[in-house]
């Protein structure tokens, strides 16, 4: 059973707790003009599951994804630290710079340090630097700890032994508080948010009980066609496989007894639909043991989206919503995360905020901190009103694949999120919204360098233009040659003109290769 305090009861754990403390002092919002003295170190480790995590193609690149961080260079008197397993190629540096806004590029630079572990081994960057001290003394050295602090994507034990060893803070989630972000986590929070959410079970550690809980849940819903197996922490959808129920027809509620349902369950699990197309039985099975897995009604619907909304808590405990997006999802099932819109429908990106807000307040009070999001399934009755039904299925407690392009709308524009019509407006007023994937992907673009891809983007016109405000960004160009993979936010003034870019730029480089 989780719990909603946290006990201090080793002097590590009193050593983190005093970093952390003076992180109400030393932060400032990243939208603040700041002019004080500031040291940020930048940790974009993927510290998660090494095997689920490397069945996304070109993972290690992922670590790029932060690079939007170099934001923070705005404020004069700010220095950043960005850590990465392979140096990042000069020409990626040099534009994210040159898309400061109100700062000559040279001083930002000047400002930045960067260091790697000339390590691609699978392990997360975390662990890397970990096992590097005469590395971490260099970082060390460039960092004053009464001015720094950690930024990370996520944070376990390995972010928070990396804050302990440099004596600096983390601006991350309390490992201690991770449970919170599982899939059996998030529906306890639902749960205690009245936020409404599909039936499921509770965690299990084996296939055997697993099989058991799936049967409980099909006898509760018997019109169920089918159900979802959840590894307790896969991401991105990857850790989720479909039972589908219409094969076992003979063994449906009221056909057999509990008994011969449960054997039957445990038999089919042999022939789950999994999202990723390298997944097997075995290799699920041994993860239902490390990880856990729970099984959950899968919500069907002629019209379905997959809405997400994001928060943040910072460190005095204050919640402040940040976006809300609309999902694009694929593999065999619409599971897997390959990019989103913002914002959300107008029609329910404000009940996703509400909803999210609430979740935001209880993860506060748990003591959580720093980014969240909450994933839902919508879907469409026309003769409903509200037309489309909500479902909460799943709390992020870490930066996710909306946050990078978040991060780049909020660089090159330099605007506001409203909460009050969940709109993102400029200075000027004008309304902005994109279009962002982490996968646009073609084997065709194998071998383009990050100069390449420049000059094909500049060449048609298509890079983003500070003037008029709109255009193309970019990210995971240290993909683009191995992989011929690419990450793309493109913004425009209307939610057509957005997708009008994105298309542009696919056409564009699909005439260049």
């Amino acid at each position: 059973m989780m719990s909603d305090t946290f006990t201090v009861s080793s002097p590590s754990d009193m050593q983190f707790q005093q970093l952390q403390a003076r992180l109400k002092t030393l932060w400032r919002s990243p939208d603040e003009f700041d002019v004080r003295d500031c040291q940020v170190l930048i940790e974009p480790s993927l510290s998660l599951d090494q095997s689920e995590l490397h069945k996304i193609e070109g993972v290690h690149y992922y670590e790029e994804r932060l690079l939007f961080s170099l934001a923070r260079l705005r404020n004069p008197h700010t220095r950043l630290i960005y850590v990465t397993s392979q140096p990042l190629h000069p020409s990626i540096v040099d534009y994210y710079l040159e898309l400061l806004p109100g700062i000559p590029s040279s001083h930002a630079r000047d400002r930045l340090d960067l260091f790697a572990t000339y390590d691609a081994s699978q392990k997360p960057l975390t662990q890397k630097l970990l096992e590097r001290p005469r590395l971490l003394e260099k970082i060390r050295h460039r960092l004053d700890p009464e001015y720094a602090y950690m930024v990370c994507f996520n944070a376990t034990s390995l972010e928070r032994e990396l804050a302990l060893r440099l004596e600096i803070p983390l601006l991350a989630l309390d490992p201690n508080l991770l449970d919170w972000g599982t899939k059996s986590g998030s529906r306890q929070i639902f749960a205690e948010c009245g936020v409404p959410h599909p039936d499921g079970s509770a965690l299990m550690q084996d296939a055997a009980s697993l099989a058991k809980v799936t049967a409980e849940l099909w006898e509760r819903q018997p019109h169920l066609q089918r159900i979802v197996i959840k590894l307790n922490q896969g991401f991105s959808g990857e850790g989720n496989a479909l039972l589908h129920l219409a094969p076992l027809a003979a063994v449906a509620p009221e056909q057999a007894t509990h008994h011969e349902r449960v054997e039957q369950i445990q038999r089919a699990f042999q022939d789950l639909r999994f999202q990723c197309p390298t997944e097997t039985w075995e290799h699920f099975e041994q993860k239902i043991h490390e990880l856990g897995a729970i099984a959950e009604a899968f919500i069907e619907g002629d019209i379905k989206r997959s809405p997400s909304v994001q928060g943040y808590i910072n460190p005095v405990g204050d919640v402040e919503m940040l976006s809300t997006h609309d999902q694009v999802l694929g593999g065999p099932d619409g599971q897997i995360f390959l990019g989103c819109s913002f914002p959300a429908d107008e029609e329910y990106r404000l009940r996703i905020q509400a909803m999210g807000e609430a979740i935001g307040r209880n993860l506060a009070q748990k003591g959580a901190m720093e980014r969240f999001g909450v994933d839902f399934v919508a879907v469409y009755h026309p003769h409903r009103m509200p037309r489309w039904d909500l479902q909460a299925i799943e709390i992020n407690l870490r930066k996710g694949g909306t946050t990078h392009p978040f991060m780049a709308l909020k660089l090159l524009t330099d605007g506001h999120y409203c909460p009050e019509d969940g709109l993102f407006y400029t200075r000027q007023g004008q309304a902005k919204f994109y279009r962002a994937s982490d996968n646009v992907q073609k084997a065709s673009y194998r071998g383009l360098l990050p100069s390449d891809l420049m000059d094909i983007i500049v060449s048609d016109r298509l890079h983003f233009n500070s003037v008029e405000g709109v255009g193309a960004a970019f990210h995971l160009m240290g993909c683009l040659s191995e992989y011929g993979k690419l990450g793309l936010t493109s913004i425009g003034n209307s939610p057509a003109q957005a997708d009008e870019i994105y298309h542009q730029v696919v056409a564009s480089l699909d005439r260049a290769t």
